[in-house]
């Protein structure tokens, strides 16, 4: 999730559809939404990467968040199945997107499993960690360790908590970003305790992150190549961390289009190719 992104897809955001009580949004400027989505688009292709859009699906606020649908593997997508009733019918349309642009499907899951890619964190090629959450369950992690078991990629789950409930979104993401082999930003107080130890395990610092600023999407960045990434504008003190620590940092105007609907850029992108 750190080596040079080459290849991502988005969706462009609907303005159809009930934000609020659908999608559990802060009620969005539509017309801000749309240019904020634009200009990260942008900004992925000054960095290097090949950015293939998606249209929008009248109706389906949440499909923006490209990263949850399907989990990217080196051997083809894994297509997930969704426990957000809004978001159920997101993996079908990915699958459309994913043929038309001949991206290898590897399987996708099957009742009664469910799960959400912002749930997952690779750490290299061979080992994935999955968050278990309201969003992933047990089944779901092990329907995914099975597609993956023929590779030798090792599957490791660690529990969430309960945070604010099944209605809220809690990812593994929401609480860990890796930004290059061997760093992190992380936020503490949400953190399974045997992930952290895990990280300490595989020589993994880490950067850590406020309340007020994970609540902005400030745990939830975007790692283009190692020692450089994308975070929403309007988080100061782990910019400061980053930058001092010369990590190279691309601000982009997501207050719409990632704030108010609690994803960040990682959550708004599909990566589908990564160089090694």
């Amino acid at each position: 999730m750190v080596s040079p992104l080459t290849r991502v897809l988005v969706r462009t955001p609907t303005t159809v559809g009930n934000f609020v009580e659908d999608g559990f949004w802060r009620q969005p400027d539509t017309n801000a939404l749309l240019e904020e989505h634009k200009s990260l688009a942008q900004l992925l292709e000054s960095l290097g990467a090949q950015v293939d859009i998606a249209e929008s699906l009248d109706g389906l606020v949440d499909s923006v968040y490209m990263h949850d649908p399907m989990i990217m593997t080196p051997h083809g997508a894994i297509l997930l199945r969704m426990a957000k009733p809004i978001r159920m019918d997101e993996p079908a349309h990915f699958r459309k997107s994913l043929e038309a642009l001949g991206v290898p499907i590897l399987g996708e899951l099957t009742n009664p499993a469910f799960a959400d890619g912002g749930d997952k964190v690779w750490i290299d090629e061979k080992t994935l960690l999955i968050g278990h959450s309201y969003r992933t369950n047990n089944e779901g992690i092990v329907q995914i360790r099975e597609l993956l078991a023929p590779f030798g990629i090792d599957v490791i789950s660690f529990d969430l908590p309960h945070y604010e409930g099944p209605g809220a979104v809690l990812h593994l993401m929401s609480v860990l970003s890796p930004i290059s082999y061997d760093k992190a930003v992380v936020y503490e107080p949400l953190a399974p305790v045997r992930l952290l130890e895990f990280l300490k395990s595989r020589g993994i610092s880490w950067f850590t992150v406020s309340e007020k600023e994970m609540l902005t999407q400030g745990s939830n960045i975007l790692a283009v190549k190692p020692n450089v990434v994308i975070l929403a504008a309007g988080n100061p003190e782990i910019e400061s961390k980053l930058r001092e620590a010369g990590i190279e940092v691309h601000l982009f105007a997501g207050e719409n289009v990632a704030v108010k609907g609690d994803g960040g850029p990682t959550c708004l992108t599909a990566p589908l190719l990564r160089s090694r």
